[in-house]
C-alpha cells in the first residue's frame, strides 16, 4: 500500500473531473510534495485537518495537473544523469517536475541539479 501513490491519483483524478477540492490522507511525505506542487503552482492551497484518529490534508486543486505519479522503485539518480531521466519522465524540456529525495531533503530536480546533488526519484507531475 502506497499512500503517496494514491494521494497523487487522487488529486489527478478529481483534477480530470473539474473538482476545486479534495481531501487525501496526511504523512510527512506527502506533505513535502503537496507544498513543492504548491510552489510549482500546480495546486492553490492545502490544510492539514483533522477527523478522528487520523489527519487528512483539505487540497484545493488549480487544474493544471495532467499527470501524476509515483516512480516505482524508487531509482537512485546521480548528480549527472538528470538529463536521461527527464527524458524518460517528462514529456518535453522545462514541462513537468520529477520529485526527488535528497540528503537535503525532498527536493524538484531543477533544485537537486543546482545543488549538485543526486537522490531517489520520488514522484513526477506535468
Amino acid at each position: 500500500m502506497d499512500i503517496l501513490a494514491d494521494a497523487l491519483n487522487t488529486i489527478k483524478t478529481h483534477e480530470i473531473a473539474g473538482q476545486k477540492k479534495c481531501t487525501v490522507r496526511y504523512s510527512k511525505l506527502i506533505e513535502k510534495v503537496l507544498d513543492i506542487l504548491k510552489q510549482q503552482g500546480y495546486i492553490a492551497a492545502f490544510n492539514k485537518i483533522t477527523v478522528g484518529p487520523s489527519d487528512l490534508f483539505d487540497v484545493e486543486l488549480s487544474g493544471k495537473i495532467n499527470e501524476a505519479k509515483v516512480v516505482k522503485p524508487r531509482a537512485p539518480v546521480k548528480k549527472n544523469e538528470w538529463a536521461r531521466f527527464e527524458q524518460r519522465f517528462l514529456p518535453a524540456y522545462n514541462i513537468g517536475v520529477i520529485i526527488v529525495s535528497t540528503s537535503q531533503g525532498v527536493l524538484t530536480n531543477m533544485d537537486a541539479q543546482e545543488k549538485g546533488l543526486g537522490g531517489r526519484l520520488v514522484a513526477y507531475v506535468y
